[in-house]
């Protein structure tokens, strides 16, 4: 990766910007993908591995440059494709180095055979996504058929509305890869929340730092005083206990989710639910969402609301472990609930379809699976509202629905 020479009056734009906002709470105009730079400037993770990828590069692009200034003392490694890039990480988190990376789509899946190494030897990686469809045909649009690829890598994964949020669960995700000791996804979508400005807080470089903490892992590599062995053979006798124990820590990070969260309230003002509920209380009509598209639905919400219409939004925030019974008391009150997904799953039903269907099981709701946005194809307000409609007025089916 070349890191452009920045001139003397861009060193000093980006001192004066961060000697403003190391002092107090900042409103800035970032993108999503500066807005998850600006939280790895305050995390300052030792190592970061990388290689770009569309639409991820901007994140490590703006990180470089601080990097490049001495904002940070990161060691960022520049490989030859993602697959180094993840098998880097797993070596220096190993090692006992606080350690993030980024990609999206095709990096993602060629990092397929590493993510399950990561997740098996229990290592607190951070990776930021930036969401984007798989080929083929070729593709660089924000959905979401990467990570909802990688959802059985056991990985905690947590979905971003805006550029809020993607500053925000960056600094959240890392410290709930750190108390779970599991990798963590903090997912953007590509383009749609990558690319696009937004107003943002910023928190104060000291909140940020103290509540973080120092990184001490309990074992690691260059521990000699302490030896361990990493990635040891796992024969039948023994394998199985292996993966019960990863499975055991992987729900306890939902409690783990709403503790830094209730933390990290103090010091933001902001809350970070496992999912959100919008005016779904005494709502008939609910669609469940995730990612960017929650803002649009809020705005259809809004709309039918007006008219006198008991609709509303829960929007998925936490989605690996996903909050199975919390979800299904949510929604236990509604006649009929719309899945919105940003993904397919051939030769089954869509993937968080899938997952509130498991929910309710047992609750007598009807539930209707609806497909969109593949490819980065815009999803409108009248979108929203014509599926709100097929709930009203009772079209619920079992066939899938594709909004396009």
């Amino acid at each position: 990766m070349t890191i452009e020479k920045t001139s003397e009056k861009e060193n000093k734009e980006i001192s004066d910007f961060l000697k403003k906002h190391s002092k107090k709470d900042e409103r800035v105009a970032l993108t999503g993908g500066a807005a998850a730079a600006e939280a790895l400037r305050q995390i300052n993770p030792d190592v970061m591995p990388v290689y770009p990828i569309t639409p991820q590069t901007p994140i490590v692009e703006a990180f470089a440059k601080f990097q490049a200034n001495k904002k940070v003392s990161t060691e960022i490694i520049t490989v030859e494709s993602e697959h180094s890039a993840i098998s880097a990480c797993v070596g220096s988190s190993a090692a006992g180095a606080r350690t993030v990376t980024a990609t999206s789509s095709q990096g993602l899946a060629l990092m397929n055979e590493i993510l399950y190494i990561a997740s098996g030897l229990r290592l607190p990686i951070l990776m930021l996504i930036s969401a984007r469809a798989l080929s083929a045909p070729i593709n660089i649009h924000g959905d979401h058929s990467d990570v909802m690829g990688a959802r059985d890598a056991g990985w905690i994964q947590i979905f971003s509305e805006n550029v809020q949020e993607v500053y925000e669960n960056t600094i959240i995700g890392m410290k709930l890869a750190e108390k779970a000791e599991l990798p963590v996804m903090a997912i953007m979508d590509g383009f749609i929340i990558s690319h696009c400005v937004e107003d943002l807080k910023v928190l104060p470089d000291k909140k940020v730092k103290e509540f973080l903490g120092t990184y001490q892992p309990e074992k690691y590599l260059l521990d000699i005083e302490n030896p361990v062995t990493f990635g040891p053979v796992g024969l039948p006798n023994s394998y199985f206990e292996f993966k019960i124990d990863q499975e055991k820590a992987t729900w306890k990070a939902k409690d783990y989710y709403k503790e830094i969260a209730a933390e990290f309230k103090k010091i933001s003002g902001h809350s970070h639910a496992l999912f959100e509920e919008y005016k779904i209380k005494n709502s008939d009509h609910i669609i469940v969402a995730a990612g960017s598209t929650a803002g649009t639905a809020k705005e259809a919400v809004d709309k039918l609301r007006n008219q006198g219409e008991k609709v509303g939004l829960l929007k998925i925030k936490l989605f690996r472990p996903f909050p199975y019974k919390e979800i299904a008391e949510a929604l236990s009150g509604a006649k009929n609930i719309a899945v919105l997904d940003r993904a397919m799953s051939p030769g089954s039903v869509a993937p968080l379809y899938s997952e509130i269907v498991n929910s309710v099981f047992g609750c007598k709701l009807s539930v209707a699976s609806y497909i969109y946005g593949l490819g980065g194809r815009d999803i409108f307000v009248k979108d929203i509202e014509n599926v709100f409609e097929d709930l009203i007025t009772g079209n619920v089916s079992k066939e899938v629905k594709y909004l396009r």
